[in-house]
């Protein structure tokens, strides 16, 4: 029984960070050492951590990027929703296109903040979730944050709006083969006349394995592409209808594919 007088202690909100890239977690962990009401249960590099450290510290809140390397955001919300343990999930992301935002808040994401970021934003939206979850005020409308920088995506953050689009997942091989491959071709579009040659020996150089396992990789990547069914995605991507469901393209076509648009978005 509480005794008169005795102060009672509101229990903190527990935080987890989730991104791959070390400053955007200092900086972030560094904005939530300067709000009292919240506790840092830890962070997180890749989406196969964060699945384990949601499930041992059940936090509150997660603030999620998307391109991470394992398993991106997308793969983590997926898992989140089929076990049910689903907590509120902030989404800051370098991905800006109206399609994923949509995609995120339909599985269940309470806000979406595009990169580059404003820590009083993130705090404001934090402190609605709080709010919401004592029953003081509903959610407001999701936070669409628009980014200053999508014009100068990195070639590595295009590469993976393109994959997510088309359903290549970050945590097997022949992701990081093929868009080290697309990016290979990028800067040389010659090489993909020496696929065999030249382009699949330097991916297993820099991934220390060999040509045959990239090769096999890669074609592992595309076939689950197929295998999810989002051939409207894909041609979406492109465009103009490029395949069906029953028309997959063999490794250099799907490479050179999306390389060309890359190389066409860059000098346009």
């Amino acid at each position: 029984m509480q005794s008169k007088g005795e102060v009672v202690m509101e229990e903190k909100t527990k935080i987890l960070i989730v991104d791959d890239n070390p400053d955007v977690r200092t900086q972030l962990s560094g904005m939530l050492a300067g709000m009292e009401e919240v506790k840092l249960v830890g962070t997180a590099a890749n989406g196969m951590t964060a699945i384990d450290m949601i499930n041992r510290f059940k936090p509150d809140i997660v603030l999620l990027d998307i391109i991470m390397p394992q398993l991106d955001g997308f793969g983590v919300i997926e898992y989140l929703n089929e076990h049910d343990c689903m907590p509120n999930v902030i989404v800051i992301s370098a991905l800006s296109q109206e399609n994923f935002i949509m995609r995120a808040l339909e599985m269940g994401v309470k806000y979406y903040i595009a990169k580059p970021f404003e820590c009083d934003n993130i705090k404001n939206r934090i402190r609605d979730l709080i709010a919401m979850s004592k029953g003081m005020m509903p959610v407001r409308a999701h936070n669409l944050t628009p980014t200053s920088g999508s014009e100068t995506r990195s070639i590595d953050e295009k590469i993976s709006s393109v994959f997510i689009t088309i359903g290549i997942p970050a945590h097997i091989k022949g992701y990081h083969f093929l868009r080290e491959a697309i990016k290979m071709v990028v800067e040389n579009p010659d090489i993909i006349n020496r696929i065999t040659k030249d382009l699949y020996p330097g991916i297993a150089k820099h991934f220390n394995t060999s040509p045959s396992k990239v090769e096999r990789a890669i074609r592992h990547a595309i076939e689950v592409a197929w295998t999810r069914g989002r051939i409207d995605n894909i041609n979406q991507v492109f465009g103009y209808n490029v395949y069906n469901k029953n028309d997959k393209p063999t490794n250099g076509e799907f490479i050179a594919l999306i390389a060309d648009k890359l190389i066409i978005e860059k000098s346009a």
